[in-house]
């Protein structure tokens, strides 16, 4: 509610609402979300993996502590209701089965049916369509580089245009879900290198190309 030693113009709540309900555009929905998931995106705020520069300066300012506690904060926020936008053919078929053809994966493979994420991927229900397609761009114009094993600078750089757009305003579709028990980017697994596409995979010694 204060910014803390970020000064008062850069409480969280001045973006992400004062229930962590998010604006509906370019700043996301953080209520309910897994603790270890808010940790990690504030520490690849100050680390650059994340490109934002307001929320890169904002996270500098908190220790780890800090970020902790505002992550166990918006955790355990009840997601408040939001309204929904319309699903499409286009964006659901692409959500639920992906496209084979082209080695493009279903959404729901990941993040769930209904949007509702798992112990590896957060939800995307209740998060905007500006949001989404926001998030989409930043990792095929690789300016977000967080994603385990590059899997979705891959995924974003097999969709057109239109299918980004539709795909985000389908996941902007589903409705908010209570807080799950998940074990998202738990804290001794958020420094692993192998979580981060900007980092290169480390051979054991004596380890051979042929073999990776």
């Amino acid at each position: 509610m204060s910014g803390g030693d970020a000064g008062a113009e850069a409480a969280c709540f001045t973006c992400h609402g004062l229930q962590g309900e998010g604006d509906g555009r370019a700043a996301p929905r953080l209520a309910g979300l897994d603790a270890g998931y808010l940790h990690r995106q504030l520490d690849d705020y100050a680390n650059g993996r994340r490109e934002h520069a307001a929320m890169r300066a904002i996270v500098r300012k908190l220790g780890d502590g800090d970020r902790s506690k505002v992550s166990a904060f918006y955790a355990a926020i009840q997601p408040a209701a939001w309204p929904v936008e319309a699903g499409n053919p286009a964006g659901a078929r692409l959500y639920d089965e992906g496209d084979p053809a082209r080695g493009l994966p279903s959404c729901a493979s990941c993040h769930g049916v209904g949007g509702v994420g798992d112990a590896a991927n957060p939800p995307l229900a209740g998060q905007s369509a500006a949001y989404v397609a926001g998030q989409l761009r930043a990792w095929r114009e690789a300016k977000r580089n967080n994603d385990p094993l590059g899997e979705m600078r891959r995924v974003s750089r097999l969709l057109s245009v239109a299918e980004l757009a539709a795909v985000s305003r389908h996941a902007a579709s589903f409705p908010p879900h209570p807080p799950e028990a998940r074990a998202t980017s738990p804290a001794a697994r958020r420094a692993d290198p192998r979580n981060d596409v900007s980092e290169p995979r480390q051979r054991a010694a004596g380890s051979s190309r042929r073999g990776e």
